[in-house]
């Protein structure tokens, strides 16, 4: 594999690899961001959890949990998600008095349901007024720490929001975006259409644009990067019980060989690292109950018995997992079933908006009741 352009900036921060570890609700938490550092660059980006922006005015405790950084993590980057521009004001100048992050991206491609009838996530672009002034009250309070803006193509096919969102997004001081090629109403199915990020990339000419949707091998980033000309990948779904794929994306984006799968011993000790950071992070068995949602990923295709397979998903200590990691053939290579999309992809639906959101894409009034309390999504 050839190289490709492998770095870009975030305001001061030199991004090299050109690799974002994408923000994912429940999954990239302080020890799995550690885990993917320690197999890709320290330069590379690994987003936290999304977190709302009323929740940090509230100072709700759950919050700032999903806030916590490693010692040596390095931009701490930070997903804020708000659908009114107080309320960013008064997180962001939260988040930038009390230096508790290095760079924010702003989430507006949340497709789930319970955001989306609010008129966020990837509700809000739509409303154009409305989407500059939240990322204009983002760049203004944030002062010298750089906001970058994620969004989808749009609610659904009729209703494409991407080239506009890029370009205000632009035009209001953020110093990147990021375009998940799919649509609110797909959610994760179907396939990405990377060639939405080639007409963003050529949209917009001043930031860096960032490619997301359907990395799930270093040969598909640099496809990505080839085919749109984007500035970087965002990786989400694709490194779920795989954070090696960090080093196969740091290879590839150097022009070094991609070296091959692990074998089912070294994924045993990465599920053990797995764990042991889990349960420094929130207690030991708090830690491996949160290890569970990850087992399946990372014994996909592996030959293992149905009763293994059941007593990892109910694991509850790191002595057990040790038991259960012993009984695996550490010998068996990494197999081709493994390979491919992972994650959630569910079908297609259509997306619940707020009554008459879709008359005025021009009216910036804030949706009444939008801001809930809930964090990731």
């Amino acid at each position: 594999m050839s190289a490709v352009a492998s770095s870009f900036r975030i305001g001061p921060y030199v991004v090299s690899p050109a690799v974002v570890l994408a923000p994912m609700a429940g999954i990239t938490n302080v020890a799995f961001r550690q885990l993917c550092r320690e197999f890709g660059s320290p330069t590379s980006v690994y987003v936290c959890e999304m977190v709302t922006a009323r929740a940090i005015v509230e100072r709700d405790s759950k919050t700032i949990e999903m806030m916590t950084f490693g010692a040596d993590e390095h931009p701490r980057s930070l997903q804020l998600y708000s659908v009114d521009p107080k309320n960013v004001t008064d997180a962001v100048t939260i988040i930038a008095g009390e230096g508790l992050a290095d760079h924010l991206d702003m989430n507006f491609g949340c497709p789930v349901p319970k955001v989306t009838r609010k008129g966020g996530g990837a509700a809000l672009p739509y409303k154009r007024r409305l989407f500059a002034e939240i990322v204009r009250a983002a760049v203004r309070a944030a002062g010298d720490i750089p906001v970058t803006v994620k969004f989808r193509v749009g609610i659904d096919d009729e209703h494409l929001t991407y080239l506009d969102a890029g370009r205000i997004a632009e035009a209001e001081g953020a110093v990147a975006v990021a375009l998940h090629a799919r649509t609110a109403a797909q959610r994760y199915s179907g396939e990405a259409d990377w060639s939405r990020i080639a007409r963003l990339k050529e949209a917009v000419t001043g930031v860096p644009v960032l490619g997301n949707g359907d990395i799930f091998s270093a040969d598909d980033a640099l496809r990505m990067m080839r085919e749109t000309g984007c500035d970087g990948v965002v990786v989400g779904r694709g490194c779920l019980g795989r954070p090696w794929l960090f080093r196969e994306l740091h290879a590839a984006l150097t022009g070094q060989p991609v070296p091959v799968g692990p074998t089912l011993g070294e994924v045993a000790a990465i599920l053990h690292r797995h764990g042991v950071l889990l349960a420094d992070h929130i207690g030991e068995e708090k830690g491996l109950r949160d290890l569970r949602k990850h087992m399946a990923w990372y014994l996909r295709g592996f030959p293992i018995g149905a009763d293994l397979r059941r007593a990892f998903a109910m694991v509850s200590g790191l002595a057990e997992l040790e038991d259960l990691l012993g009984k695996l053939d550490h010998d068996a290579p990494y197999p081709a079933e493994a390979e491919g999309p992972r994650g959630r992809q569910g079908s297609p639906g259509r997306v619940v908006l707020p009554e008459g959101w879709l008359d005025d894409p021009e009216d910036a009034a804030v949706p009444e009741g939008a801001e809930l309390m809930h964090s990731g999504g």
